[in-house]
């Protein structure tokens, strides 16, 4: 595929898992035209039920004729297919399949965790969900002290693939913590975390599509009709 090919991303501002497409995107200094779907959840555009049939959700990259589905497949997309730097999967093997296995983690069980809290219908059930949540960030607390070995990044001294991939749980804790008045993160126990979620929004290559925690609230308010 030649890199100079049209390219296009079908995503949503409010999406979590478009932002890893997007500053993947950005950090390879790549030109594409983005095609907001601003209320994916209630009305999906053509282009996105044919550019992904299967799941019908964002993000989409449209390279050529091509259509790459799946925000963490997205950004190993866009590692290969732009192999200039900066790499966003380590180049050493293990490191790269390290990473990979960490972003499955955050995937499986920490959005899992996440929708447990958001669905959770009584105290009891909201306390066990919570205390899953917890332990899910405790272990990504753990992972950062390791994989960044005393830098700022999951990657080291850059952005790469782990952090872009930790970044979607981002708005979604602010959420609820806004909402249950809990906090998550927290100095006691992931003071990691918390300096590097104030890196990562700061970063050229994140602040122009991350939204704000307002944003994120205000919007999640709207969803859930709540006041």
């Amino acid at each position: 595929m030649a890199q100079n090919e049209t390219v296009k991303l079908i995503g949503s501002w409010s999406s979590p898992y478009s932002l890893r497409a997007r500053v993947a995107l950005h950090l390879k200094s790549v030109k594409y035209e983005y095609l907001d779907e601003p209320d994916v959840l209630k009305e999906k555009s053509e282009l996105l039920l044919k550019s992904n049939p299967i799941h019908k959700k964002v993000p989409v990259l449209l390279h050529g004729d091509l259509s790459i589905c799946e925000s963490l497949n997205v950004v190993q997309y866009v590692d290969e297919a732009w192999p200039s730097v900066p790499l966003i999967l380590p180049s050493d093997a293990y490191d790269r399949a390290s990473a990979r296995f960490w972003a499955q983690y955050i995937d499986d069980k920490c959005f899992a965790a996440v929708d447990a809290v958001v669905g959770a219908k009584d105290d009891e059930g909201k306390m066990a969900a919570a205390g899953k949540l917890m332990e899910c960030l405790a272990i990504l607390e753990e992972t950062f002290q390791k994989s960044s070995k005393g830098l700022g990044f999951f990657g080291g001294e850059t952005i790469g693939y782990l952090d872009i991939a930790c970044s979607a749980l981002l708005g979604p804790i602010s959420v609820i913590e806004a909402f249950s008045g809990v906090k998550f993160l927290r100095q006691e126990t992931t003071p990691g975390l918390i300096q590097w979620a104030e890196r990562f929004r700061a970063h050229e290559a994140v602040k122009p599509y991350m939204p704000t925690v307002e944003e994120v609230v205000a919007f999640a308010k709207q969803k859930f009709n709540v006041q």
